[in-house]
């Protein structure tokens, strides 16, 4: 059985920084594409980053430059390091774990369906 637990998520002033981590069990972790989402009140989900299995990542671009995604496959853990953080990222924010081929890095990456299992969620609060 596949679990992806996170961890990392509170309250944060304007500027701040958080590092999420994303813990997977049940399936060869390095084999697997390691994806952020998260959700704001009222809003859909939202692709944020994602780590590939060969080690490559890609950011939607509001957090580009402030976020980084990375992986620790000794670990079974993908992390999410976040600074300079603004009120408009507050949301849950979800890591999600699917089969992507090593190459390929096109849009099928940032979209839920690439990804078949998911955490619980954590919030992230920033307050101005």
């Amino acid at each position: 059985q596949v679990q992806l637990v996170e961890s990392g998520g509170g309250l944060v002033q304007a500027g701040g920084s958080l590092r999420l981590s994303c813990t997977a069990s049940g399936r060869t972790f390095s084999m697997y594409a390691m994806a952020w989402f998260r959700q704001a009140p009222g809003k859909e989900r939202e692709f944020v980053a994602v780590i590939r299995s060969n080690g490559t990542t890609s950011y939607t671009d509001s957090v580009k430059g402030r976020f980084t995604i990375s992986r620790d496959n000794a670990k079974n853990t993908a992390y999410l390091q976040m600074i300079t953080l603004k009120p408009e990222d507050t949301a849950v924010y979800y890591c999600a774990s699917g089969f992507i081929m090593r190459d390929y890095t096109g849009t099928f990456t940032f979209k839920e369906m690439a990804y078949d299992y998911w955490g619980q969620g954590t919030q992230v609060t920033v307050s101005a």
